[in-house]
């Protein structure tokens, strides 16, 4: 897979955030991090983005679209922002740093 220079500045925007949860950082353990990335990004794009943003080799992918959650304003019914889950599997020996050290 070839990438020009567009393409790796718009890999940047495929991966929203880490997602901390009592799940994920047990996962952690098996060198496996949980990202929230864009709904309509696929997984060679989230690898290519992981492997790119954080210089590491990407062994496994797992993604998952969680239903819409309700939200109540008022009287009001709405839903929350709809996501996309990754969980990213590392090779051995691999690390990225979520809690950095000051």
């Amino acid at each position: 897979m070839t990438t020009s220079t567009t393409d790796l500045r718009a890999l940047a925007d495929l991966i929203r955030r880490p997602i901390i949860t009592e799940k994920a950082t047990i996962a952690l353990e098996n060198n496996q991090f949980t990202f929230e990335v864009n709904p309509k990004a696929k997984k060679p794009e989230i690898k290519a983005a992981i492997e790119y943003l954080f210089k590491v080799k990407v062994v496994g992918i797992s993604t998952m679209n969680p239903p819409y959650k309700k939200k109540r304003v008022g009287k009001f019914l709405g839903r929350k922002p709809h996501y996309k889950k990754a969980i990213v599997t590392l090779a051995e020996g691999d690390s990225i740093a979520l809690f950095p050290e000051s």
